[in-house]
């Protein structure tokens, strides 16, 4: 046997993480489903609507934002590729994953905006957040579902909150990013002027990192559509899953326009997003 033997010398770290998940369940579950309460509830919210709305409205509306910020091109592009959905037999689907990613994309804003802006402005928050985001970006997606499942059951919410975590760091780091970029003459200026901080991160800082915002939240938009096939594996539904049922069935045709779906979404959504950030810019 050799002087140090890793077999002999296992840190058995797997079993501590599996007790205090367990812990975690048994005494703070009600802090959880706290935590999914208003998840459920957008996701609920935003899932009726557009399941319930004529497909020729969503188009329409579609169609006007992509022209609005992209251009016409853009804006025929979003109608052939909406009506090819809906002729592949996917609008209900591509439905509930339009959904999924506006709530994901909603609550990723709602919390990375602020903790960007915070790091942004603070050297000392920013070292302390970022091997958080470090090691949120580097862990396997297929990682988060397990915790995901044991506190928050299976189903679409428990994807949309995998979603948030995996689609995060993003927008918290370009929009730290964006506020840094500010030139410091100009924030100078506005002090000088008699501005209060709020009044320069209002009207200065926030005005002028919004293009970098907007890449964030671009990139977000984009982590959460590859999410969706994941998020599959726990009952999500939405788009992955004609994937995930036609990888256990061998059914190559079936995950093939299921995922031609996702493909045409995100590109949808990705020029759109990259047309409100140039108008921004």
């Amino acid at each position: 046997m050799s002087f140090f033997d890793f077999e002999e010398r296992v840190i058995p770290l797997n079993d501590w993480v599996q007790d205090g998940v367990d812990w975690l369940v048994e005494y703070h579950r009600d802090f959880f489903q706290m935590i999914k309460f208003p998840v459920e509830q957008s996701l609920n919210g935003v899932s009726w609507v557009l399941t319930h709305t004529h497909p020729l409205v969503f188009i329409f509306v579609l169609a006007v934002l992509a022209w609005r910020f992209s251009g016409k091109k853009t804006a025929v592009f979003t109608i052939l590729t909406m009506f090819l959905i809906g002729l592949l037999g996917f609008w209900e689907e591509a439905m509930i994953t339009v959904s999924m990613i506006i709530c994901s994309v909603l609550f990723c804003a709602i919390a990375g905006i602020p903790l960007g802006i915070l790091a942004g402005r603070s050297d000392r928050f920013e070292v302390f957040i970022r091997p958080f985001l470090d090691a949120m970006q580097t862990t396997p997606a297929f990682v988060y579902l397990v915790p995901v499942v044991m506190l928050f059951s299976i189903g679409t919410v428990s994807g949309v909150l995998a979603t948030i975590v995996f689609a995060l760091p993003p927008i918290i780091r370009l929009t730290s990013l964006g506020i840094r970029q500010v030139h410091p003459e100009l924030v100078e200026a506005a002090v000088a002027f008699g501005a209060t901080p709020l009044q320069v991160l209002r009207r200065v800082q926030i005005p002028l990192a919004m293009p970098s915002i907007m890449a964030g939240l671009n990139q977000t938009i984009m982590m959460s559509l590859s999410m969706v096939v994941i998020a599959a594996l726990i009952g999500a539904g939405g788009l992955g899953m004609p994937v995930f049922m036609g990888l256990n069935t061998l059914d190559i045709g079936l995950a093939t326009i299921g995922g031609l779906s996702i493909v045409l979404i995100a590109m949808v959504f990705d020029r759109i997003t990259q047309g409100m950030g140039k108008n921004r810019r």
